[in-house]
């Protein structure tokens, strides 16, 4: 006796050191799993961003070489014009008016746009102390002095004030000294006229006009170039503003987008409210009210830093850094500023389907989402991973109680058989009184065996599906009365008491009468085993409908035993499970009766269910469905489908 408790405590430390084992491993696996699904879901997050950041730099790349690529195809329509009039800072010191009305004539012909050019002037300050605005003809070769505009005014303003030396002259962009804002420093020290401003050309946008200073231009009478000193003159090309909007702009821009989603506008200050053009569907719209790109069409100032970046772009180093969403284009002419608050124009782009940032946005959520989704499954494949796993590694502890409890059910009817067998054989019984009772103890314990094997083998007939069931119509009185009759002697033994309430008038079911009292049988097995000695158990049948208006008859059978806890209650219809308050109260089973009931109910076309209470006892039900139809057609087709399972 102390030998076998011994042994049980050593089982009992056993199955707890396997426990605080098995739960540290569960514990390391959960940990693990929880840092790989962080780990996985920075690197996605670092993923995600990467390639959101990519996408935007190609968008941004794609952009911005189009908006440069339309401005240098812009800016050769104005280059074209100087090149044809081979004006240089010194070049009227050799050359007459005659020479550029004759250039002007040559461009006129040739040139696809000779609406570009809507005047040519010369503004002579050098030769006398009042200045002379002349204009060229093409046709006639012909310089006929004129009297300016409003608009031009300005500008003749600005270059009488800028003709005191080639010096200030080249420099004539910049704003006067009363309409410079205070505080205002060249970003880059001005470098000489040779370096920063190449071509000496100036824009006026308001005109529009580009503008270049010459060191003298001879009078049409004079033989030889005046000495009067340092005073330079002016060649003021008026452009047309109408063939720039209707001819200029739109060929430019219709090479560059006639494949791509995207629109142009140009603009002054880059506002909708003042667009000079705009392409596609935005012409005479709000559509680049929140234009997705914007560029100073004709560049920073060259004292800016960016201007600087600009010029030294121009020498030849790579271009890079440049923010697409505003940035400005090379600077080709400086722009005339009368005053600092003065609006550029501007170049506008914008996506047909929707503003680039909701593009980058949208990406962004998809690849988010996508990596989401894939974080996701990554997690649930690890769940249902260690999930099998943990069912496995519970399946197989469950089958190892299961095939020990199995041999100690075996071993205790065997050692009951071969002891009374061994008396026999040697002689010990004599008597027929004895042999009588030893033979009924070996037939008691063999029949408790074939029963135990029986179980096994019909869970194990239940589970391939190779277990048949016979349905025919079932009167419950009877069904109860087999049950009770099979249970007699088990009951007795224990010393209970069964109490029936059967309700009059129940209606036939359909079953296998074999399979059912076998059902009910384990039901009030499992109440004598578990319940105190001399305890009534009650059966009784009623019948009920259902939330779904069917009707079933319900075979409860209720015991005063031990109860069943609610956390072991989902687990009690399980093959060989076993609580752990059963196996330490050394109470015999093999956790095969209940599931055995479980799968019969459901080949009957019902449920068994469960009710209980700790100390106060349990109520397993057996719900049979009553058939709405003829009994017999019911049957033999159950019968059939019962069979093909």
């Amino acid at each position: 006796m102390l030998r076998k408790s011994f042994l049980d405590s050593r089982t009992t430390l056993g199955y707890a050191t396997g426990a605080q084992r098995s739960s540290f491993f569960w514990i390391a696996v959960l940990t693990g799993m929880a840092a790989l699904l962080l780990t996985v879901g920075f690197l996605q997050y670092r993923w995600t961003n990467q390639l959101t950041e990519a996408t935007e730099t190609r968008i941004g790349n794609n952009v911005e070489s189009l908006m440069l690529d339309w401005h240098l195809d812009f800016y050769q329509s104005f280059a074209a014009i100087c090149v044809a009039l081979q004006v240089g800072p010194d070049s009227g010191a050799y050359e007459g008016w005659r020479a550029y009305s004759e250039r002007f004539s040559h461009w006129n012909r040739s040139d696809p746009h000779p609406s570009l050019i809507r005047s040519l002037y010369i503004l002579e300050t050098s030769q006398s102390t009042v200045p002379r605005l002349l204009r060229l003809s093409p046709d006639q070769g012909q310089a006929t002095p004129d009297s300016p505009n409003q608009r031009l005014q300005r500008l003749l303003t600005r270059l009488e004030e800028r003709s005191g030396g080639i010096d200030v002259a080249l420099r004539a962009w910049e704003p006067t000294a009363e309409n410079r804002r205070p505080n205002i420093t060249a970003e880059r020290p001005h470098a000489s006229p040779q370096t920063d401003i190449l071509t000496g050309w100036q824009f006026d946008q308001s005109v529009p006009a580009i503008v270049h200073p010459i060191i003298h231009h001879a009078l049409p009478l004079e033989a030889k170039p005046s000495k009067s000193g340092k005073g330079v003159d002016w060649i003021i090309v008026v452009l047309d503003l109408p063939t720039i909007q209707a001819q200029i702009l739109p060929e430019v821009t219709e090479r560059y987008i006639a494949n791509s989603p995207y629109e142009l506008a140009v603009g002054i200050g880059g506002k909708a409210n003042h667009l000079i053009y705009a392409s596609g569907h935005g012409k005479g719209s709000t559509a680049f009210a929140h234009p997705d790109a914007t560029m100073n069409i004709f560049g920073p100032p060259p004292e800016s830093t960016e201007g600087y970046f600009w010029q030294t772009f121009k020498k030849g180093n790579s271009l890079t850094g440049v923010e697409w969403h505003s940035f400005s284009g090379p600077v080709w002419f400086p722009v005339i500023r009368y005053s600092e608050t003065e609006e550029p124009w501007t170049l506008m782009l914008r996506n047909q389907d929707g503003p680039l940032e909701a593009v980058v946005t949208k990406l962004r959520r998809r690849n988010t989402l996508i990596g989401g989704l894939v974080l996701l499954l990554l997690a649930a494949s690890l769940s249902v991973v260690v999930l099998a796993s943990h069912r496995a590694q519970r399946l197989a502890k469950l089958e190892m109680g299961f095939v020990a409890s199995v041999s100690h059910e075996l071993r205790t009817p065997l050692s009951a058989i071969l002891s009374a067998g061994e008396n026999i054989a040697d002689g010990l019984i004599d008597t027929r009184v004895g042999l009588t009772r030893y033979g009924a103890i070996i037939t008691s314990q063999a029949s408790q065996l074939i029963d135990l094997v029986d179980q096994v083998l019909r869970f194990s007939a239940t589970r391939d599906g190779s277990q048949r069931y016979q349905l025919k119509p079932l009167e419950i009185p009877d069904l109860l009365e087999s049950l009770r009759e099979n249970t007699a002697g088990l009951v007795s033994a224990a010393g209970f008491t069964v109490e029936q309430e059967i309700e009059a008038g129940l209606p036939p079911v359909l079953g296998d009468r074999t399979a059912l009292t076998r059902c009910l049988q384990n039901l009030v097995a499992n109440a004598v085993k578990y319940s105190p000695a001399h305890r009534t158990i009650v059966v009784a049948a009623k019948l009920q409908e259902s939330a779904a208006h069917k009707k079933q008859v319900r075979i409860s059978v209720t015991d005063q035993g031990l109860g069943i806890s609610p956390s072991e209650l989902r687990h009690v219809f399980e093959a060989f499970y076993r609580s752990p308050e059963v196996a330490s109260a050394q109470i015999h089973g093999t956790g095969l009766g209940l599931t055995l009931a479980s799968e019969i109910a459901g080949a009957m076309g019902g449920t068994l269910s469960v009710e209980s209470e700790i100390g106060k006892g349990s109520t397993f039900t057996l719900h049979l469905p009553v058939p709405d139809t003829d009994l017999e057609a019911v049957a033999t087709n159950g019968a059939s489908r019962v069979n093909q399972e």
